[in-house]
């Protein structure tokens, strides 16, 4: 169970939810991210969310096992 920030790159305004995901180190790959989210394991904001495109901006929040992914 983690509560992590995750920063976007300078001069990005978002990150999609499966690139954000894989780069917690949660999924290895892509492949796997998308297919967690397309099963309803992921929130965004408290809410599941089965878009592996949805675009997280600062202040989103993903939510998988437990653990909470802030966007900075």
């Amino acid at each position: 169970m983690k509560n992590e920030k995750i920063n976007l790159r300078e001069g990005e305004e978002y990150i999609k939810l499966g690139d954000l995901l894989k780069l917690t180190g949660e999924f290895e790959t892509g492949g796997q991210a998308k297919i967690a989210i397309q099963n309803g394991e992921v929130t965004v904001n408290g809410e599941v969310c089965t878009m592996r495109g949805k675009k997280m901006r600062k202040g989103d929040q993903a939510g998988f096992n437990g653990s909470i992914f802030e966007v900075c």
